[in-house]
This record gives C-alpha cells, structure tokens and sequence, in this order.
C-alpha cells in the first residue's frame, strides 16, 4: 500500500490509502483485515465521501466556489465534508438530531461549520428535510445527501476497494460493512462483484435496526447504542442494493460492546461501537468459510474500522454496558 513519505500541501492529500490491518481474533485459516479509517485527517472513513462528493460537484457546478454545503448528518460525514469544505472554498452548515455525540459536534464547529440541532425523537428523517429547508434559504447552497446520492457509492468504488485490492493482491473472498447510508458496503460490493461476481457480501446493522426488511424480514424496530449504522426507515437509505449482498446480519449492543473492549485491550484499536460490529460479523463470516458453510472466492475477509472510540467516551462506551449511553 502507498504511503506518504514526501511533504502534501493540504490536509485533503493525507485522506485515503489508510491501513489495512489482520484482526487477530479472526480464524487463522481465513484472515479478516480491517481498514483503519481513523487514520484520516477527520478521523473517520466519512473523510472519503467528503472530499470526493464536494470535488465532484465542484466540478460540476451543482454549487459554487464560496456557497454553502448543507448536510443532515449524525457527525462524522458532517467532520468529513467540513474538513473538505473549507480546503476547497465552500461554507459549511450541518443538521444534527440531538442524541448524537457531543465530540463530533464540537469538533465540526471548530471546523467552522455551523450546526443546527433538531430533536432526536424526530429522527432523521426529520433533519433531512430541514436540511433542505436550510438550502432553499441560501443562495447557492446544495444539500449533498449522503444518503441518497450515488457519489457517495462512487467514492468507495474509486478509493476504498481499490485499496483493499491492492493490499491483499486480489485475493478477497468476502465484504463485511455496516450500513448507515450504505455507500461504503455498496461502493465495495460494486467493485469487488465486478472482480468475481461469487465475492460473498454482508451488510451489518444494530440489532433493532431495520435493513432486514430490504430483504423480506420482518424486523422488531427497537432502539440501539451502536452509533452511526442502522436505520429505522429503509425508504431513507436509497442506496442500498439488496442484490449485490448475500445476508445481513444485526449483532446486538451487547455484544457490540464486549467486542469493544475485547478489541482495545487484546488488540490495541481504540474503535467505536460501528468497527465493533463489524469485527464481530467479519469473524462470523470467516468461520462460516472456514467450515465450509460459506462459499467464498478467496479464503479473506475485509471489512471497515469506521472511526475511533475516542469521539464517543462522554457517552461511556468504556464504562458498563448499563452506563454505556445510545
């Protein structure tokens, strides 16, 4: 994999080609490998769709140089698009439901993005549309929508993949991600099905959560701690394509939090509840590979380490699973 050993003259060079590192809990037939996305300026895998979408739309003129990027987001795409928002000459003003952590908010105002709270029993899909609400007020404002607009897909498909590619010289057998908006699994699925269409793919969500329902489940909506993936709402997360994945899996918060711990103690990453989530279907899959249960390309696994735990320890994500906060 590249690395960076000349000077860069902006912070948007050092996003991208972040490590790709063996999960040592992972069976030692079949590997799992995790992408550590903390190892972006802004901290977070979200550091991708926010320089490539605003250089993309730049570039198209969807918006101007000095308007306003308006985005609804729980945090780290509002961190990522500010990051980049700034570099490239544009305004920044993020919609943020109020349960969301307080770092990520803090950190996108030092940023010098404007943040607007919405109430958290409104949900998301309420801040979606005052963010658009928002934009209709500006001139020459646009509202990227993370969770609609094929960008956020592409970036993955051009940046992340081949990363991946490239550090395990083709050889992956299986994708596991969590799914928020979904972009980062779907950019991944694209590209490795273009490969080999038996690559096996999984989606990850909170258990509670709704994406089940993409594939004819009937899921028990229930309130999660796990933060950043998920949804309630499957009509919101238009990018999201049953058809390139082959099961999802919900792991339930408990879980999510021992594995935690289990990751920072024995394996020295300090990852937030989403890269938690993911290790632990990623080791499932694995076995499932390993035991023959799964067919798979290449006996691999990659998946994403999303962000880092240091952006959630207000809400104790260290402490007690009882004082863990969602």
């Amino acid at each position: 994999m590249t690395t960076h050993r000349e000077p860069l003259s902006s912070v948007l060079e050092t996003i991208g080609e972040t490590p790709l590192v063996r999960v040592r809990d992972s069976p030692d037939a079949v590997p799992v490998y995790a992408k550590l996305e903390s190892f972006n300026p802004g901290a977070s895998v979200k550091d991708r769709i926010g320089k490539y979408m605003l250089e993309r739309m730049l570039e198209r003129g969807d918006v101007g140089e000095g308007g306003t990027v308006v985005e609804p987001t729980a945090g780290n795409t509002g961190i990522g698009l500010a990051v980049a928002a700034k570099q490239l000459g544009l305004n920044a003003v993020f919609v943020v439901p109020e349960r969301f952590s307080v770092e990520k908010q803090q950190l996108m105002r030092a940023l010098d993005a404007e943040v607007v709270n919405t109430p958290s029993e409104d949900g998301m899909g309420f801040a979606i549309d005052r963010a658009s609400e928002i934009a209709d007020e500006l001139d020459d404002a646009v509202v990227p929508q993370q969770f609609s607009n094929p960008l956020n897909v592409e970036a993955h498909y051009e940046t992340t993949a081949p990363e991946v590619d490239e550090a395990l010289d083709g050889a992956v057998g299986a994708i596991v991600a969590g799914c928020g908006t979904g972009g980062t699994l779907m950019g991944m699925a694209r590209y490795f099905r273009e490969r080999h269409p038996d690559t096996h793919v999984v989606a990850v969500e909170p258990a509670g959560s709704a994406y089940r329902e993409f594939l004819g489940e009937e899921v028990e909506h229930e309130a999660y701690k796990t933060e950043g993936i998920g949804t309630h709402d499957i009509d919101t997360n238009e990018l999201f394509d049953p058809d390139l994945v082959d099961d999802i899996r919900a792991i339930p918060d408990r879980e999510v939090h021992e594995e935690m711990a289990r990751l920072a103690a024995e394996e020295g990453h300090l990852v937030a509840s989403s890269s938690a989530a993911n290790a632990i279907a990623a080791k499932r899959v694995a076995r499932g590979i390993r035991n023959g249960e799964i067919t798979a390309p290449h006996d691999s696994v990659a998946t994403v380490f999303p962000d880092s735990s240091e952006r959630y320890l207000s809400k104790g994500v260290y402490r007690s699973f009882e004082e863990w906060e969602g």
